[in-house]
């Protein structure tokens, strides 16, 4: 399995929906959505960049966050991912100050 897939089957259980509905959801067409998506999961085929991408929109994640390879990295992600305009901002400013020993 990739990493990608790996992620993808957390992200589509943790939305409680069906591989066939997040193909659907994601733009895949309705006949093959199912078996792509089970593709992915298994690692067999990867989506291209665009698939990928409407997947990500379609679970609500960022793209880079199905890329992953540690567990706290992803976390980061998904929770920068969920905040929005001044609170971004100010995200960045703490990690900033935490990485420059500030």
């Amino acid at each position: 399995m990739t990493t990608f897939s790996k992620r993808l089957k957390q992200a589509r259980t943790a939305a409680g929906i069906s591989q066939e509905r997040l193909g659907i959801d994601a733009g895949l067409e309705p006949a093959s959505a199912s078996a792509r998506m089970n593709q992915y999961e298994k690692g067999v085929h990867s989506p291209g960049e665009s698939t990928a991408k409407q997947i990500a929109d379609t679970l609500g994640l960022p793209l880079a966050w199905f890329y992953c390879e540690d567990e706290e990295t992803a976390y980061l992600l998904q929770c920068f991912h969920s905040l929005k305009g001044k609170e971004r901002k100010k995200a960045i400013e703490m990690v900033e100050r935490l990485a420059l020993g500030g």
